[in-house]
């Protein structure tokens, strides 16, 4: 089972929403995966066994582990290539 780390700055608001709409993807396609929702501090604590981080804001630091921005998710534009992307790395 794969692992999806989402994250925002407090590790509430975008992130819980950004949770929903990447949830519901994923039962529209029937991928079966562990979402682990936090601030992006604490992404350090969980990408050892992350498989996607996907978080609301662009990050300063860079990981080993593939990152989406999500925002598209919440905003609406360009959501269909965000959701192609994430559906493209839980496929490897």
């Amino acid at each position: 089972m794969k692992t999806i780390v989402i994250a925002c700055g407090a590790g509430v608001a975008t992130s819980t929403i950004l949770v929903d709409r990447v949830s519901h993807l994923l039962k529209e396609h029937h991928i079966e995966a562990k979402i682990i929702q936090c601030m992006a501090s604490e992404i350090d604590a969980h990408v050892g066994h992350a498989d996607l981080i996907i978080t609301s804001m662009k990050l300063d630091k860079t990981y080993d582990k593939p990152v989406l921005t999500g925002v598209s998710l919440i905003t609406g534009v360009g959501r269909e290539e965000t959701e192609k992307a994430i559906l493209e790395h839980l496929a490897d």
